[in-house]
């Protein structure tokens, strides 16, 4: 499975669970593959926040590794540098 077919699947459980008329023996099967889904969901994408990362070209020609921010507004100016080589 992907992260992308696990989070579509995620939005189907909760709309299911968010219908009438859910046994609640359905509810217990929907609730324990959505934490499955949700923790793999989740690792897959804890490991792509560890690989993502801004190269940058520094005004003395020095080249810094900055984390990618989860906030678009945030420009490169604004992160700090977290490494050099």
């Amino acid at each position: 499975m992907s992260f992308e077919e696990d989070v579509e699947r995620l939005e189907a459980i909760a709309a299911e669970l968010e219908g009438d008329g859910v046994t609640l023996d359905r509810a217990l099967k929907l609730f324990e593959e959505g934490v499955k889904r949700l923790r793999r969901a989740s690792a897959e994408l804890g490991r792509a926040e560890t690989q993502v990362a801004l190269l940058v070209e520094e005004v003395d020609g020095v080249f810094a590794l900055r984390p990618l921010r989860a906030d678009a507004s945030t420009t490169v100016a604004d992160s700090g540098v977290v490494g050099r080589s």
